[in-house]
C-alpha cells in the first residue's frame, strides 16, 4: 500500500510540473526570429542612461545577449570590440545586454579587468532576454534600419570576420 501511495505521489508531482510548464509556454514571447519586427525595449547602460531600441530606427542594430561567466561570450567579446571600432562611422549600433545577476558591478569589473570597452547594457533580471525568447547565451539578433530581425545567431561568433563586416556594411547601405 505504501508503495502505491509513493507511486501516486510521483505521478501527481509529474502532472503538476507538466501543467506549470504548459503555463510557462503559454506566456512565452512570440517566435522572435528572422523576418519579424524586433521587440522594443529599454535598458540602462553602465552610466545609468536609458537606451531605447525604438530610438535607433534608421540604424542597423546588433542586439547581443551575453554574460561574464559564459566562456563563448568571453571568447567573442574582443571581436565585438573590434567590430564596434570598425563600424564607428556607419549607421550602426551595438547593444550588448549582460544577463549577469551581479548587474553593473559584475560587468564593470569584467570589462575593466580585461581592458575592454563595449556598449554594455544591464539586463540582470533578464526582462529583455525573455522578451526575445533567449534561453542561453551568447545569442544575437541583427536588426535592420526598419526594425526587422535579419539574422539570429546562436552561440559564439567572430564579429570582426571580413564577411561579417561586409554583411553589416551592406545592411547599413540599404
Amino acid at each position: 500500500m505504501r508503495r502505491w501511495v509513493g507511486v501516486a505521489f510521483v505521478v501527481m508531482a509529474c502532472l503538476a510540473c507538466s501543467c506549470s510548464k504548459k503555463k510557462e509556454q503559454g506566456t512565452a514571447p512570440a517566435n522572435v526570429t528572422e523576418g519579424v519586427v524586433a521587440p522594443l525595449f529599454t535598458a540602462l547602460d553602465l552610466a545609468g542612461k536609458e537606451v531605447a531600441l525604438a530610438d535607433l530606427r534608421g540604424k542597423v542594430v546588433l542586439v547581443h545577449f551575453w554574460a561574464t561567466w559564459c566562456p563563448p561570450c568571453r571568447e567573442e567579446i574582443p571581436s565585438m570590440v573590434k567590430l564596434h571600432q570598425i563600424m564607428a562611422d556607419k549607421p550602426f549600433q551595438m547593444l550588448a545586454l549582460s544577463v549577469d545577476e551581479g548587474g553593473k558591478p559584475a560587468i564593470e569589473e569584467f570589462l575593466n579587468r580585461k581592458g575592454l570597452s563595449l556598449p554594455a547594457l544591464i539586463d540582470n533580471e533578464q526582462r529583455v532576454a525573455k522578451s526575445y525568447g533567449v534561453s542561453g547565451v551568447p545569442r544575437s539578433f541583427l536588426i535592420d534600419k526598419k526594425g526587422v530581425i535579419r539574422k539570429k545567431i546562436i552561440g559564439g561568433f567572430d564579429w570582426s570576420a571580413p564577411d561579417t563586416v561586409q554583411f553589416l556594411t551592406d545592411l547599413c547601405a540599404q
